[in-house]
C-alpha cells in the first residue's frame, strides 16, 4: 500500500483467525484477505495506510470464560484478575478496528471466538468489525450471529459482509483436513475466490471510511 500527504498515525486492523481446531485452513484464508487488502492502493490525505497485525487464537489459547469480573465494568486490563485477560485485554486495546475470519460450524461461529469475545467489553467498544466467513455455502448464517454478538458489545457492523464458498465437495474435503486449497496471492489468476476480491474491497473501503479522520 502507498500513502499520500498522510497526517495521522497509521491505524491498527486486528485480523483474528478466529478457527483454532487442528487441523485448519483458517490460516490459509486470512492469508488470502490480508494479501487481497494490501493489494488494494491506499491514498488519503488524513491518514496513514492501516497496518494489518493477526491474531490466532490457537496461539492465545484462552481458557473457558473463567474471569470472575463483568467486562463491562473494567476500564482498565488491570481491573481484570487474571494475567492470561489481562495480556489479552492489552491486545485487543491496542487494535482500532477488526477482521473476523471465521469458518461456519453447524450454523454458527466457532466457540473459541465466542469464548474470546466475551472475556472483553470496552476494548471492543466502538470499533469496526468485519465479518468474513467461509464455509461449503459461505457462512451465512455464522456472519449474521456475529452481527447480532457485534451489536450486543456495541462494535460497528459493516454494510457489506465476505461470504466465501467452498463451492464443490473436493475444496471442502481438502479444507476439512487442513490442505491447500488453492488460493492466490495474485489478483487476476482466477483461482479460487479471484471473483470474491472485489466484495472484500468494498467491505475494506468501509472499514477505511470508518477510520478517517473528519476534515
Amino acid at each position: 500500500m502507498s500513502t499520500t500527504k498522510a497526517t495521522t498515525k497509521s491505524p491498527s486492523i486486528g485480523v483474528i483467525i478466529c478457527s483454532s481446531r487442528q487441523p485448519r485452513v483458517c490460516p490459509q484464508i486470512t492469508n488470502f484477505v490480508v494479501t487481497t487488502i494490501k493489494s488494494i492502493p491506499f491514498s488519503s490525505n488524513t491518514m496513514t495506510a492501516p497496518t494489518l497485525n493477526i491474531i490466532d487464537l490457537l496461539e492465545w489459547n484462552l481458557p473457558m470464560f473463567n474471569e470472575p469480573t463483568i467486562p463491562s465494568q473494567i476500564h482498565s486490563a488491570s481491573d481484570y484478575k487474571q494475567p492470561h485477560i489481562q495480556n489479552w485485554s492489552r491486545e485487543i486495546s491496542k487494535h482500532d478496528a477488526f477482521i473476523f475470519v471465521a469458518p461456519q460450524y453447524n450454523w454458527g461461529y466457532p466457540a473459541v471466538l465466542k469464548n474470546a469475545i466475551d472475556y472483553l467489553f470496552n476494548e471492543w467498544k466502538g470499533k469496526p468489525a468485519m465479518i468474513v466467513t467461509y464455509g461449503g455455502h459461505g457462512g451465512g448464517k455464522c456472519a449474521s450471529q456475529l452481527r447480532q454478538v457485534f451489536d450486543g458489545i456495541h462494535m460497528v457492523n459493516l454494510k457489506t459482509n465476505v461470504e466465501l464458498s467452498f463451492g464443490s465437495r473436493e475444496v471442502t474435503k481438502k479444507a476439512a483436513f487442513g490442505e491447500d486449497i488453492g488460493l492466490a496471492d495474485e489478483v487476476g489468476t482466477g483461482a479460487l475466490w479471484d471473483d470474491q476480491r472485489p466484495v472484500i474491497k468494498q467491505a475494506w473501503g468501509e472499514v477505511v471510511e470508518l477510520l478517517t479522520p473528519a476534515v
